[in-house]
């Protein structure tokens, strides 16, 4: 899938199935993105998509099944986001930092997508401990 360049593209990412609870726009709303009119759109929508379904499935849903209806408030943010947040000091970390962790669409240093913190997907979708 490529970047979403319209309303249209950006509502069909966003319908996309993470999960059985889950959407992907579930994870795309930022009150940085929000309040400074910055798009909060992945840059490469399939990694963003594939991680998103990792944390859903590996994480989210269980967690759900044991406590109940979960809200997401901080999930996906797009590198320029990111950026500000860690500028303006809002509990963003460095973009190199966040890569693979809330920026979905860049891998960390060791090439995963770490979107928990606690498991690495590796582009292939092996999931490395």
């Amino acid at each position: 899938m490529r970047k979403p360049e319209s309303v249209r593209s950006l509502e069909n990412l966003g319908r996309i199935r993470l999960s059985p609870s889950f959407l992907m726009r579930d994870f795309l709303h930022s009150e940085i993105a929000d309040f400074y009119g910055i798009p909060n759109i992945p840059e490469e929508p399939d990694l963003v998509i594939a991680a998103g379904r990792r944390l859903c499935l590996e994480l989210l849903e269980p967690l759900q099944a044991t406590f109940g209806r979960l809200a997401i408030r901080s999930a996906y943010r797009a590198p320029a986001v990111n950026a500000l947040g860690n500028r303006r000091g809002l509990s963003c970390a460095s973009n190199e930092r966040n890569y693979g962790r809330h920026i979905w669409d860049r891998l960390d240093a060791e090439g995963c997508i770490s979107p928990c913190g606690r498991h690495g997907l590796a582009r292939n979708g092996v999931v490395d401990s």
